[in-house]
């Protein structure tokens, strides 16, 4: 009933810039804090950014400074600018919802822990 989709991710050169979106949908009522992890290749998955819904923000030490997060809660939707891109940045991002109310086939329901199928940033000259 609750579904994350990102977009945005590419090919782009050491210091370009990005923007990825992740959009939740289903009969939703309220989204709690979402936020983007990134998983390269032979390591573990770690947390990039968060934002609650109230707007307060939290970055990895990796993305103080470079990256931006913002949402707009009318669309369910979280956006992740990110600039300065170093080779270093290239992974697979993932974007998580926790808290989600939405409507289900049994009513009003409140669920935790989602998460997208991830898009692909690669930053290489």
């Amino acid at each position: 009933q609750v579904q994350l989709g990102e977009s945005g991710g590419g090919l782009v050169q050491p210091g370009g810039s990005l923007r990825l979106s992740c959009a939740a949908s289903g009969i939703l009522l309220s989204v709690g804090t979402m936020a983007w992890y990134r998983q390269a290749p032979g390591k573990q998955r770690e947390f990039v950014a968060h934002i609650t819904s109230g707007g307060d923000t939290n970055y990895a030490d990796s993305a103080k400074g470079r990256f931006a997060l913002s949402r707009d809660n009318a669309k369910n939707t979280v956006y992740l600018q990110m600039n300065s891109l170093k080779p270093e940045d290239t992974a697979v991002y993932y974007c998580k919802a926790d808290q989600v109310l939405y409507q289900g086939p049994r009513g009003t329901a409140r669920g935790y822990d989602y998460w997208g199928r991830g898009t692909q940033v690669t930053v290489s000259s």
